[in-house]
């Protein structure tokens, strides 16, 4: 009875253009229903791609997989023994790595929460995973918010994950198999889950621009991975999505070489970023006991370039 009246919910609100305007969540249904022609009494699992295509996918995002593991140890630490299981995915909601306790992991194995399924919003409906990659938000899809009826015993806290090149790469996912879960809680976990895909990012964006400067505003807000890449020239070379966002660079195109100084400005006040970049640059003076020759080496750059950023900041 209970998955007959979900049904019947998700079918009138899906329907309905006036909900869909007003509600994400029906917005979402109605894509399920009508854009991809989902039927949301259907009980067929997941669909799972084969173990080569699998490999495929993971050899193209290999660093990403090798950067996020430990994350996905820490994230689990936290949430394993609540009945959670962690998922990474591609871009195109394909499971690529798993996190589960052995008590859990045959309950996630038949609902499709595991290595190789295929979670898009195209194939699953309204869902966490799939969801999260189609609004490119973090979302919450509590058991009934699912559009499959099948779906509704679990609640899924999702957070997009953008590549270095500002790209989407894919969708760090925390589910529950606990039905006693309240939505309150979820939103806690959801939290961490956002806080752990910023993580990635960072660290995918540090390892891809290995021999760059990195400046991290100080004014950032904590859910968001606000990062430029720096040469030893002061040109921007790369920036995260949320770098790219704030500060017009657009979100997936290759970043138009410019000095740091011009894109960042120069205000009364110095800026997140100059106070930074001031601050490191005083410190490696401190180290060198004011011999300008072994800070500069410190930092990687030229006499010459130090001279400028100290002229650039008035600190010569």
């Amino acid at each position: 009875m209970a998955q007959a009246n979900h049904i019947d919910m998700v079918i009138e609100a899906a329907r309905s253009s006036s909900a869909a305007a007003v509600s994400p969540l029906a917005a979402s249904w109605r894509r399920s229903l009508v854009n991809h022609g989902l039927d949301p009494s259907n009980q067929r699992a997941p669909d799972r791609v084969d173990e080569s295509a699998l490999n495929m996918r993971r050899s193209a995002v290999d660093r990403l997989m090798t950067i996020a593991a430990p994350r996905l140890d820490q994230l689990f630490g936290l949430v394993g023994n609540s009945g959670c299981c962690v998922l990474l995915t591609d871009v195109d909601g394909v499971v690529l790595d798993q996190r589960a306790g052995s008590g859990d992991a045959e309950t996630f194995d038949d609902w499709g929460l595991c290595a190789g399924a295929v979670w898009s919003e195209a194939a699953e409906g309204t869902n966490g995973i799939g969801t999260c990659l189609t609004e490119r938000r973090q979302v919450v899809i509590h058991r009934s918010d699912h559009f499959f009826a099948r779906n509704t015993a679990m609640s899924c806290m999702d957070a997009p994950i953008y590549g270095a090149d500002g790209r989407l790469i894919g969708a760090l996912d925390v589910s529950s198999c606990r039905a006693d879960q309240t939505e309150a809680f979820s939103r806690l976990i959801a939290a961490q889950v956002a806080q752990t895909a910023r993580q990635i990012e960072q660290d995918n964006f540090r390892a891809a621009f290995p021999g760059a400067r990195i400046i991290v505003t100080s004014e950032a807000n904590a859910s968001d991975a606000l990062l430029l890449a720096v040469d030893e020239d002061d040109i921007v070379i790369g920036a995260t999505h949320a770098a790219r966002r704030a500060f017009g660079l657009g979100s997936e195109e290759t970043i138009r070489q410019q000095p740091a100084s011009d894109l960042l400005g120069r205000t009364g006040e110095a800026t997140g970023f100059e106070r930074a970049e001031r601050a490191a640059l005083k410190r490696a003076l401190a180290r060198a006991g004011g011999n300008h020759s072994q800070a500069a080496k410190a930092l990687g750059i030229s006499r010459a370039t130090l001279y400028r950023r100290l002229n650039r900041l008035d600190l010569d």
